[in-house]
């Protein structure tokens, strides 16, 4: 019984996580429609997520095929396609 309750509480935290990485995209999302091409740290910065919620928001996105990144000089930018 406690293995079941371990498991069903670590699938919820799971969920948990999948569902506040897809917000930070749907917040990633929202902003680079509205802001354009941005420097990587600006956004981070505008958007102040939590912990590396930004990274792994940028992640879902790039995996989607949403967004480009690419380098300018020392930074990083990211703009949707």
């Amino acid at each position: 019984m406690l293995k079941s309750l371990l498991k069903r509480n670590t699938s919820n935290q799971e969920e948990q996580m999948m569902e506040t990485i897809g917000q930070s995209a749907g917040q990633i999302w929202e902003y680079l429609h509205a802001n354009g091409e941005v420097s990587l740290s600006k956004m981070r910065k505008d958007l102040d997520l939590a912990g590396n919620f930004a990274e792994m928001g940028l992640g879902w996105l790039a995996r989607e095929d949403k967004i480009e990144m690419f380098r300018n000089g020392s930074h990083t930018k990211v703009k949707l396609k």
